[in-house]
């Protein structure tokens, strides 16, 4: 089976096991609305979105005057989620009454450019996306894979503040492909089964905040070299594909697939289900920063618990005291930002 049959399988596993919460097939569907739908990232997320049973309405706005046509075109697969599309000053409508939203938009990185790079523009989009949502949707699930995550979560987070609509436990940095990533080389590596691979990763979601802990991979055995090889690898697979791309974009279609892994679980959990743990990016008042990806239990009401990301070894000690001071700063720029924004 190619592995590209394995990662549908998969994802397809991940958005069908709701259908027996409780040993039964009773589920509620939920509303969805992805912001940036049109766009690389969001136009293969919706279409992975409306192949849930999970979705029973999904509801795509972007600026981009297409997006109905996206809209119309997803609505003739023979699924039972609804699909409306919207644009212009409808974010509102696109919004109202969301169970979920899921935040792709903003502007893809291109040759040379960081995460960093982004912010100006991302920032302000994030910071706009997140007032209509305290408006529109404040018990919403925000789910935000814009970049730079590792800033624009405490933007969006400050903003709900600003309006009353904050709950810690309901925003979340999508991180999941830093997951997907160390899976897929850590089993290229090692000879391993990927669909049985899971490496914990932790941190933020950019360059050196990055850290996949290797140490704790049951079964594996690296050599320091590989160690290191594959953990600059995973910090910087993004510029892989943004060179692989050659000034064509990012990584859409990876991270279309992370994103929906993600808001699949969330899903789930909505619906009553125990015992889901993924890794986010989420405000932690006593982690290692005040927002830190980690290992998360999810519930009805969001974040259930933040777990323990375990016993790590030296060198991954080293680079997580590395991380700390870069994932600060840009937590920092981040609330600088929505202090300031109107």
């Amino acid at each position: 089976m190619s592995s590209l049959s394995v990662s549908l399988r998969r994802l397809s596993s991940q958005g069908l096991q709701a259908c027996t919460v409780s040993g039964s097939r009773n589920f509620s569907t939920k509303k969805v609305c992805v912001i940036g739908a049109a766009g690389g990232i969001g136009q293969p997320l919706s279409l992975l979105l409306k192949n849930s049973p999970l979705v029973g309405q999904l509801n795509l706005y972007d600026v981009a005057p297409v997006t109905p046509g996206v809209a119309c075109d997803l609505s003739h697969i023979p699924t039972s989620a609804k699909v409306a599309g919207f644009t212009g000053d409808k974010m509102g409508d696109a919004l109202n009454g969301a169970d979920v939203v899921v935040i792709p938009a903003g502007v893809p990185r291109k040759p040379g450019m960081t995460r960093d790079d982004l912010f100006n523009i991302n920032a302000g989009i994030v910071a706009n996306i997140a007032k209509q949502v305290a408006i529109s949707c404040p018990k919403a699930m925000l789910l935000i894979i814009s970049n730079p995550v590792n800033s624009t979560v405490p933007i969006a987070a400050e903003i709900l503040k600003k309006h009353n609509a904050f709950d810690p436990k309901r925003v979340f940095g999508v991180t999941t492909l830093d997951v997907c990533r160390a899976n897929t080389f850590v089993a290229e590596n090692q000879k391993m089964d990927v669909s049985k691979t899971n490496v914990r990763v932790i941190g933020g979601h950019a360059g050196i905040t990055i850290l996949p802990l290797l140490s704790q991979v049951p079964g594996a055995k690296f050599t320091q070299t590989e160690v290191e090889a594959l953990t600059k690898r995973i910090m910087f697979g993004g510029d892989e594909v943004v060179a692989a791309k050659a000034g064509g974009g990012s990584a859409t279609l990876s991270m279309a697939y992370a994103g929906a892994e993600f808001a699949f679980k969330i899903l789930r959990a909505l619906n009553g289900e125990k015992g889901i743990i993924a890794e986010s990016y989420v405000n932690q008042p006593n982690g290692p920063a005040s927002y830190f990806a980690s290992p998360v239990e999810l519930g009805v009401n969001g974040v259930e618990k933040i777990h323990s990301f375990g016993a790590i070894n030296d060198y991954e000690k080293k680079l997580l005291a590395a991380a700390i001071p870069e994932l600060e700063g840009s937590i920092k720029k981040g609330i600088a930002f929505a202090a300031s924004f109107k």
